[in-house]
């Protein structure tokens, strides 16, 4: 069993950070200070948090600890056969990788999102 942990913010969890949500701030600090975890920020869903609460792009792009995804071939793929953006982003930053064989967790405050997903799931309400 490995202690990594990798997590993708959604939009919902990354406008939350930037309204000062506990949780959040507290996966924030632990993926630029605890060796082994790491947090993902899509591009899509980082544009659709910034259109919620302007300003939230450019604050979590600019933390250590928080890595910005591109919008690679193999994400655009699958952008396009998913309903929104950023939630299709984010369901594919979690699916499994060479770097992530496991896939990661998605933080979310809006839990029921990701209903009939196949993704794990951390509530930050």
């Amino acid at each position: 069993m490995s202690d990594t942990m990798h997590i993708v913010l959604d939009d919902t969890a990354m406008a939350a950070a930037g309204q000062g949500n506990i949780l959040a701030s507290r996966l924030i600090h632990r993926a630029h200070v605890e060796t082994g975890w790491f947090l993902y920020a899509p591009a899509c869903a980082l544009v659709e948090a910034d259109r919620a609460r302007p300003g939230t792009a450019e604050h979590l792009a600019s933390l250590p600890g928080i890595t910005v995804l591109d919008l690679d071939l193999s994400a655009v793929l699958a952008v396009a056969r998913q309903k929104t953006w950023a939630a299709a982003h984010s369901l594919h930053a979690a699916q499994p990788t060479p770097d992530r064989p496991d896939g990661a967790v998605v933080a979310t405050t809006d839990p029921g999102r990701w209903s009939g997903e196949t993704v794990r799931v951390l509530d930050l309400t």
